[in-house]
């Protein structure tokens, strides 16, 4: 091949000693533990609803790994709830409290927090995952469940994120309010029919957003965490046949485990996300891509 101008040049210039140049210096490495500083959460004081077992119980051992000083679960069974606060305290050391309530009662939830303020100082975090799922044809919905389940779901989101984010505001420092929505409020499940939960759903990710635009001028950041499809104890209820399909329309050819949902559940309480407000964050291994 014909030579380069570069080697042209070369031949053609005389020899002249070139002084040895020092090597560039290496750049720094990032300041990874400064970096990962930013996703503590001590000092933080969180509510979790629906964490006594499940995705609730999943996200609120992450928040507790992450330095809270204290947690408090709200669920509708004594028993679970008090073995999981006795659980969270035992392995990560975080003073937990369990309340007994059902979600849609406001003056009780209304006390409940009272009752946090008064015993930890705070509430700086809310991460509403309390929720119900039917699969029940449409034209086969009676009024009565329907509205069961648009009240626990949306309307208990409602309350929760009221009254949490009330105490936010007295405080005057801000905070972060979790709402569990589900790929199910962007898309229509197939082939089991759910029409009361699609819609639920649905609901919570524009309630968030608007909580989010209302509440911004407090210091109050509002997102959700929309799952897909996740492996809990809920799947030995399905047919495998249905199972399967599921499987079949998801990218990564698997269901989500609950841990999957801890990271984030940890990047929305933290000041990692300190710029995020609005947002829903889906988690469901490429369902919704397709």
């Amino acid at each position: 091949m014909p030579p380069s101008i570069d080697m042209l040049t070369a031949e053609a210039a005389p020899a002249v000693d070139v002084p040895a140049t020092a090597e560039p210096a290496a750049r720094p490495l990032p300041a990874m533990p400064q970096a990962f500083a930013q996703f503590s959460l001590e000092g933080k004081v969180a509510v979790v609803t629906g964490g006594a077992q499940g995705l609730g119980f999943a996200m609120a051992e992450s928040l507790c790994s992450a330095g809270l000083k204290a947690i408090a679960i709200l669920d509708l069974r004594p028993d679970v709830g008090e073995a999981a606060c006795a659980s969270l305290t035992k392995v990560h050391g975080t003073p937990a409290q369990f309340f007994a309530v059902d979600v849609t009662a406001y003056d009780a939830v209304a006390r409940i927090m009272d009752d946090i303020v008064a015993k930890f100082g705070s509430i700086d975090i809310l991460l509403n995952s309390a929720g119900v799922v039917e699969n029940i044809p449409a034209e086969d919905y009676s009024y009565e469940r329907f509205k069961r389940v648009i009240d626990i779901n949306l309307n208990g989101s409602f309350v929760c994120a009221q009254l949490a984010g009330k105490k936010m505001i007295e405080a005057g420092t801000g905070g972060s309010i979790i709402l569990v929505g589900s790929m199910s409020g962007s898309i229509v499940n197939w082939p089991q029919p759910q029409i009361a939960y699609n819609a639920s759903k649905a609901g919570v990710i524009h309630m968030m957003k608007t909580f989010a635009a209302e509440w911004a001028r407090f210091g109050i950041r509002c997102n959700s965490i929309s799952p897909g499809y996740m492996h809990t104890g809920l799947l030995s209820s399905f047919e495998p046949a249905l199972v399967q399909s599921w499987f079949d329309k998801t990218p990564m050819k698997r269901m989500g485990e609950p841990k999957e949902l801890q990271g984030v559940a940890v990047w929305l309480a933290s000041g990692a996300s300190s710029f995020c407000t609005g947002s829903d964050i889906v988690v469901d291994g490429g369902y919704t891509a397709l």
